[in-house]
This record gives structure tokens, sequence and C-alpha cells, in this order.
């Protein structure tokens, strides 16, 4: 893809992270299935849900641009995947792996944060004002996400797997 404008560059940062996100909703159900906190199931789950909402928020960000969101894949998204996988074959006490379970899913978070904050300031800049609020949404979200996540481990799950 040729980058001469922003907008070119917004465009594939969008296809970035539309392929991040189709990526995550495959990852979700894995990571809640290994997870043995009943708080920490709920919360992935609960992603899962808002990560389809995205998803849909991302395919009405590129109608509006009249561009279509295939033709790249997230190879960042990838490898926090793998990571993720791989830590599911770890011979892991289950409190340890809930531990290991969310700094996998805050890996994620971050990079999410940062490629959303990222494209919202690129339409903004452009003027795109209804692709900003999407996308300012989707920033919220995740936001909101990685302090669940942060609360969750700072309560109950990092105390278990201390113990």
């Amino acid at each position: 893809m040729k980058l001469d404008t922003l907008r070119d560059l917004l465009v594939a940062e969008l296809k970035d992270i539309y392929s991040a996100e189709n990526q995550i909703l495959k990852a979700l159900p894995k990571m809640a299935g290994a997870a043995t906190s009943t708080q920490l199931k709920t919360a992935f789950e609960t992603h899962l849900k808002e990560t389809e909402g995205q998803v849909k928020r991302l395919e009405q960000v590129f109608e509006k641009l009249g561009r279509s969101p295939s033709g790249k894949t997230c190879k960042a998204m990838q490898g926090l995947v793998e990571e993720g996988n791989e830590l599911l074959k770890e011979d892991a006490d289950p409190e340890v792996l809930d531990a290991a379970l969310i700094a996998a899913a805050q890996k994620v978070e971050h990079y999410e944060i940062a490629s959303y904050g990222t494209v919202r300031t690129y339409a903004a800049q452009l003027g795109d004002a209804d692709i900003c609020a999407l996308l300012q949404q989707t920033l919220d979200e995740e936001g909101a996400t990685d302090k669940k996540l942060t609360q969750l481990a700072e309560g109950c799950v990092n105390l278990a797997a201390a113990a």
C-alpha cells in the first residue's frame, strides 16, 4: 500500500487494527476457557462481546471511508496471540495461570490503546468527526478493560497466585 497522505496512513493503520481485533475474537474464548477465576472468565467473556462491537464499529469506519477493511495482517497481534497460546500449554498452577492470562491480556490491551489513540488522532486531524467519535468509543472501552484487568490482578487473582 502506498502511503502518500495521512489518510492513506489512517486506512493502513485501521486495516492493521481490524486484523488485530479479528485475531482477538479467536483468542478470547480460549483465554476464558483457561481462566479458573470466575471474575476473570467473566471479564474475558464480556470483552469478547465488546470486541464483536468494536469490529462492527471498524466496519462502519471503513464504510464511511469507502474502503475495504481487508488486506493486512497485524503481525504484532499474531505475536501476542502466539505468546498467549504458548502460555496455555505451560504446566502452571491454575491461580498462577490466571495471573499470567491477565498479563497477556494487558499486553493486548496496551497495543490496542496505542493503536486506537493513534488512528483517533489521525481522524481528528483530518476533520473526520464521525470517525473520530467511533474510534474514541472503542478507545474508551479498551481503557476500561485494561483498568478492570488491573483491578482483578491487584484484587483476587495475584493474591491467589502468591498464596
